[in-house]
């Protein structure tokens, strides 16, 4: 099986912390992998590590075994184009409105793409994934929940085929959450690579075929959901991973 993203000896240090020590790992192409971890334990860095928004303090990180950190212009752009972000605070700049937000991925990667088929491409995305509102206010007016459907529907804006989502459900009431794995449910179908940061175990049930578990900035347990969900001592560590 083909290894879309691969973690090379990755350490990360911030504010004179170490964060993440040397951490190795390989994400196959069109799986999907359930990151889990105590509150603090460095889940949300190693994901943040995958998708190339922070540079390792050592190691690498490889793209179809091509490093994140090395690649050129054009090499990085399409690598911007190919993955997603789902941030867990949503990441949302303030100073736009939500069409200007929605807009700019379009515009960076479809340079060429009409302003008619970019605001069809918006507004079929912002009704899937159930927001209502209109979208020329900014996001202040927005609640959480709300602000996580448009940083989902922004996501999927390039079609990419791998997608990195941080606590991507939380502030939603249970049915926007059901309707946003079922979307991602759809993407698995369509050979989307997928990692998640969550603690909801059924979440992890509904879509996980790999769980790594992270407790202090080392993976202590990568494997596939079926053998540690079966076995009781690794059992005992997804619940370890799992405390808030």
């Amino acid at each position: 099986m083909i290894n879309i993203i691969e973690l090379k000896n990755v350490s990360f240090s911030a504010q004179d912390r170490n964060v993440i020590q040397s951490v190795s790992a390989s994400f196959n192409t069109g799986k999907t992998t359930a990151l889990v971890g105590p509150s603090g334990s460095g889940k949300s860095t190693v994901l943040k590590l995958a998708g190339g928004l922070l540079v390792p303090t050592e190691g690498e990180v490889l793209y179809r075994g091509n490093n994140v950190a090395l690649m050129n212009r054009n090499e990085n752009l399409q690598f911007r184009c190919d993955s997603a972000f789902v941030f867990q605070d949503s990441a949302l700049w303030a100073n736009q409105n939500l069409d200007q937000i929605l807009e700019l991925p379009l515009k960076i990667h479809f340079p060429e793409m009409k302003k008619k088929d970019r605001a069809q491409k918006i507004k079929s995305l912002t009704e899937l994934v159930g927001y209502k509102k209109e979208l020329n206010i900014r996001p202040s007016r927005l609640s959480m929940g709300e602000q996580k459907l448009i940083g989902f529907a922004r996501a999927l804006l390039c079609s990419p085929t791998l997608l990195y989502l941080d606590e991507w459900v939380e502030s939603l009431d249970e049915n926007a959450a059901d309707r946003l794995i079922g979307i991602v449910k759809k993407m698995q179908k369509d050979g989307v690579t997928v990692l998640f940061v969550c603690h909801d175990m059924r979440i992890i049930k509904i879509l996980a075929d790999y769980i790594m578990i992270i407790i202090d900035g080392q993976i202590v347990i990568h494997d596939t959901k079926e053998n540690i969900m079966n076995d009781t001592e690794l059992s005992n560590y997804l619940k370890t991973g799992l405390a808030l």
